[in-house]
């Protein structure tokens, strides 16, 4: 025995299979690709989504109907937990203080106060809405709540926002 011939039956990679070689190799003739057909020509390469010759799943489904994604506000969540946090006794508090405390506001966002935790500081919060709850604890606290209107440009900017995510999203 010689050291040549330890590894000699490992082979490093599988030697191919070549196919069309004649009746007796097993892949001969047709070399596998069965009779007539795109499947038998050279360069076929199905669609994707294709499902031999019945129509495609994406064709079948219907197209109808009305999505509301579109038309979609959505807010900003700030809790009244938080709020008490971050304001102190008798402070105001809109939009420009609440990037100031840190939360992240960007152009045009809609803010919306919920109800999440207790008040205990006399406060009057600016926001374009809030919950029942919200509004309730903060006027029960001493405080004040004050909507601010929606303007055109603020509905421009939320509205093409959820386009984009909308978008992002399919």
């Amino acid at each position: 025995m010689n050291i040549t011939d330890v590894n000699n039956r490992v082979k490093a990679a599988k030697k191919r299979h070549r196919v069309g070689r004649g009746a007796a190799s097993g892949s001969g003739k047709t070399a596998g690709r069965g009779m007539k057909g795109a499947g038998a020509r050279a360069g076929e390469a199905a669609l994707r989504g294709f499902i031999g010759g019945q129509s495609p799943l994406r064709q079948r489904i219907p197209k109808r109907g009305f999505n509301n994604a579109e038309f979609k506000t959505e807010y900003l969540p700030v809790n009244l937990e938080w709020l008490n946090e971050k304001f102190s006794d008798g402070a105001t508090v809109g939009i420009d203080e609440l990037k100031a405390a840190g939360k992240d506001v960007r152009r045009g966002e809609l803010v919306k106060i919920l109800g999440e935790g207790e008040i205990t500081k006399k406060i009057t919060v600016k926001a374009h809405a809030f919950s029942q709850a919200a509004s309730e604890k903060i006027v029960k606290a001493g405080g004040k709540t004050e909507i601010i209107a929606l303007v055109k440009e603020v509905r421009e900017v939320v509205g093409k926002r959820a386009k984009k995510s909308e978008k992002s999203e399919k």
